[in-house]
């Protein structure tokens, strides 16, 4: 049976303070660093037939891991040579460089061009610089590599490179995995990731309080319907249409019904009855926003979605006023952009890149603290779309999605996104929970519907996806 991986993922800080912990519950740094060599001589044995190997060796303890598993896969009849950047530091890398006594080589691109396998114990996630061209033209040169922790030069808190990073065709961490593994495009250049256990006690995460996580439904619960319900206790979702991009608001609203939402309205002017013509099951209501408000039945409501940046000016301000729950997306971000205090009070926010970048400003090269802050800033959960979507809350949690295939990137995806965290929320569930699981439910639509999928496609394949959410 395959092991989960944990969701908890460990900034490089993280990791340094939760190494710390477990060296006071008596796991000291030589002991963790013998199992890590381990882990990485038995994860190469595992998925390459014997071959000529060289280990790069850096100065710090991702370094003292590479002479461990060069000493290993040596006793396990490895061709195996080492070429160490420089001395290393500390007494547990030092220990593991005078235990090996195999063939030293020179660090150079013409030593790695010859090695059939190089594994890069140079650098490890926490790396605050650029990585040094010297090893950059070394990594160049190999044919193949396993990375330890990260591949040389990768932030392991942003997943951003620091100068060149050579694609790892494996990459093997320990404990946790870092923020790096995930987002792009680190996640593309580890290739396969392996976490590890080298024996870190769990309870070592009480005092490290990871607030990073990786999505999945690990994380969250989809609520049950109770058995005495009816469809006002699952939750009223009104979604405010316009009268031109129809096909946005009629999406979301079919999202939000098969999403598990006991009733749907798309509240719009329709006089040519394009809404009323649309799916059995959804309600039309063309009455004012301000009578249609004062229900307080209608507790979510779905503002953007083809409304246009006009109408959504308008509207915004008169649900946030009336303490309803606002699913913001699309229109809602031409309509403040520049204006982020505009979503306080606001559930959910969804803008993709361009969308968030109106309101908030550049994201820069660190996603995750971009969403943070502007989660921050406007008071709600946001929801960074992207092949690695970020999803933020203001007290400073932060989860990556990237189950998302690339085929979800089609015109109304994003609709049927915002429909779907509108009917999680209805049946209560918290915005962060009813976002994280909205973008896995979403991501895990798009693969089942396969390749060449239209947004029309994804509200089918959401009955197996939660399907397969309630199985795990």
């Amino acid at each position: 049976m395959t092991r989960r991986m944990p969701c908890e993922l460990l900034t490089p800080v993280e990791m340094g303070r939760a190494d710390q912990a477990a060296a006071a519950l008596g796991r000291p740094v030589a002991w963790l660093m013998e199992n890590a060599g381990r882990a990485v001589a038995h994860a190469v044995r595992a998925r390459f037939a014997p071959c000529r190997v060289l280990v790069l060796c850096g100065p710090g303890n991702n370094g003292g891991d590479g002479y461990v598993a060069a000493r290993l896969l040596e006793q396990m009849g490895w061709p195996v040579s080492v070429a160490a950047l420089s001395s290393v530091h500390g007494a547990a890398a030092q220990a593991a460089a005078a235990r090996w006594h195999g063939p030293m080589a020179a660090f150079s691109a013409a030593t790695a061009a010859r090695a059939a396998l190089v594994i890069d114990a140079v650098f490890g996630a926490g790396l605050t610089r650029d990585a040094d061209p010297t090893v950059a033209d070394v990594l160049r040169a190999a044919r193949r590599i396993v990375a330890v922790d990260v591949p040389s030069g990768l932030d392991g808190a942003t997943g951003q490179p620091r100068g060149f990073v050579a694609q790892a065709e494996l990459t093997v961490t320990f404990f946790r995995r870092k923020p790096g593994h995930v987002l792009l495009p680190g996640r593309s250049l580890c290739g396969e990731v392996v976490c590890a256990d080298i024996g870190l006690p769990d309870e070592v995460l009480e005092g490290v309080a990871p607030a990073t996580f990786h999505n999945g439904p690990a994380l969250w619960r989809i609520p049950s319907p109770a058995i005495a319900g009816h469809k006002y206790a699952r939750g009223h979702v009104t979604v405010l249409g316009g009268a031109e991009m129809t096909g946005a608001a009629r999406l979301a609203a079919i999202a939000a019904r098969r999403g598990g939402a006991g009733m749907v309205t798309i509240a719009a002017p329709d006089p040519l009855g394009i809404y009323r013509a649309g799916e059995l099951g959804t309600i039309v209501d063309s009455r004012p926003l301000a009578t249609l408000v004062q229900d307080a039945r209608r507790t979510v409501w779905v503002c953007g979605p083809g409304l246009g940046a006009e109408a959504a000016r308008l509207a915004l301000p008169v649900l946030l006023a009336a303490g309803r729950q606002v699913v913001a997306d699309a229109d809602s971000f031409s309509a403040f952009a520049g204006q982020p205090e505009a979503f306080r009070g606001a559930a959910v926010l969804t803008p993709h890149g361009g969308e968030f970048v109106r309101v908030f400003g550049p994201i820069g090269t660190d996603r995750l603290a971009a969403a943070r802050s502007a989660a921050v800033r406007c008071g709600s959960v946001v929801l960074l779309k992207g092949p690695d979507t970020v999803i933020a809350a203001p007290d400073g949690r932060a989860a990556i999605n990237d189950n998302a295939p690339p085929w979800l990137a089609t015109a109304g995806s994003g609709d049927t996104l915002a429909g779907l965290i509108a009917a999680l929320l209805a049946q209560g569930m918290t915005p962060w929970d009813a976002a994280c699981a909205g973008a896995w439910l979403h991501g895990r639509a798009g693969a089942l519907a396969g390749p060449h999928l239209v947004a029309e496609d994804l509200a089918e394949a959401l009955r197996a996806a939660f399907a397969e959410a309630d199985a795990r």
